[in-house]
């Protein structure tokens, strides 16, 4: 027998062999050709590193959704850096506390496993929209887990053995295995499985890229056509709402980065105070209100990818409207200049003492 196929199947095997030896009574006799880590006393210690490190990878890809300052090339180069941490640490802490061993290898799978939940999740989100936290979690937590071979795989349902066959955390254990226990026996197959999930995320970031950009194409061609809204992330993390930001020149870490700004001038090039900027969706819908600074500045964040109107007015001045396209990881610049009307009241006055910033999701 081999205790690296879990102690549940060592008992099995013991038990019905014990069965045949006493019905022709001979001694049994059992030779491990597996064992495990000390540590790994159960056999099942490969299952949990490989929940540890599958996880991560969900949690990773909701998270880059709120990412909206990312572009989708920043985005993919988060995961390979994350993945490539997160398989690095883990290994390090198992080896350190002995539950498996120093194999290199390990951590290799241990990436491809992180990156294929990563990169497969990031590319079904934009099209399971608001499906999507129950189509993760139902891939990779329900699905995954019973058939990943914490319980041995020829002693599960049929329905998940043929689960485990294709399901990356099924896969990752059965390379770990071979590669930590078997000598690198039947690695192959689910090391071309994790890179088919890799293959196939990246397949769907592709075909989301493009279809946003015929949609923009398509919106450049008719106006009246709408851009459809980006995908509703999980609720367990805190969705993007448009908003607005103040102006700051340079950027600290963890500060909310402007996928909208500019500065408002009047016709002699001087800054305007106080000017109301309303950025507004397709739909005529009001993302987000601001006014500008001191300087005539203004910056917003949290917009949806697609078009977008800019309506700039002020008090005794023409509004001026523009219409941007936002793309995800493009900062926007809009500059605009406010000519006062034919009759109008002059820039200042009351409306000059206020200074208040209105955001709306």
């Amino acid at each position: 027998m081999a205790k690296a196929n879990g102690m549940s199947l060592e008992q099995a095997l013991i038990k019905d062999f014990s069965t045949v030896a006493a019905h022709d009574r001979v001694k049994l006799q059992v030779e491990d050709v597996a064992p495990t880590v000390e540590e790994d006393q159960m056999g099942t210690t490969l299952v949990y590193f490989g929940v540890a490190w599958s996880i991560p990878g969900y949690i990773l890809a909701t998270t880059l959704l709120r990412a909206v300052t990312f572009n989708r090339r920043r985005k993919l180069l988060t995961v390979i850096g994350l993945s490539a941490l997160l398989s690095s640490v883990g290994f390090l802490a198992g080896v350190g506390l002995g539950y498996l061993p120093d194999d290199p290898s390990t951590m290799v799978v241990a990436f491809l496993l992180t990156a294929a939940v990563a990169a497969f999740s990031s590319g079904v989100a934009p099209f399971t929209k608001q499906f999507f936290p129950a189509v993760g979690m139902g891939l990779f937590i329900v699905l995954s887990v019973p058939s990943s071979g914490v319980a041995p795989v020829a002693m599960l349902p049929t329905f998940f053995q043929y689960l485990h066959d294709v399901m990356p955390l099924g896969n990752a254990v059965d390379a770990l295995r071979g590669f930590l226990y078997f000598s690198d026996a039947g690695v192959l197959r689910p090391i071309l499985v994790l890179c088919a999930w890799i293959a196939a995320g990246l397949a769907l970031l592709g075909l989301d890229a493009w279809r946003h950009h015929r949609q923009f194409v398509q919106q450049g061609s008719n106006a009246e056509e709408n851009i459809e809204e980006p995908p509703v992330e999980d609720p367990s993390v805190e969705t993007p709402t448009p908003t607005a930001l103040p102006v700051h020149h340079h950027h600290h870490f963890g500060e909310s980065v402007p996928m909208l700004f500019g500065t408002v001038r009047n016709a002699q090039q001087r800054p305007l105070r106080h000017v109301a900027v309303t950025v507004i969706d397709t739909r005529g819908r009001q993302l987000v209100r601001t006014t500008t600074n001191a300087e005539g500045e203004y910056a917003v964040t949290g917009l949806p990818e697609g078009y977008i109107s800019v309506v700039v007015s002020s008090s005794g001045q023409t509004p001026v409207v523009d219409q941007k396209l936002l793309q995800s990881g493009v900062a926007v610049q809009a500059d605009f200049v406010l000519r006062g009307r034919p009759g109008g009241t002059p820039f200042g006055g009351a409306f000059d003492e206020t200074d208040t910033t209105t955001c709306r999701g």
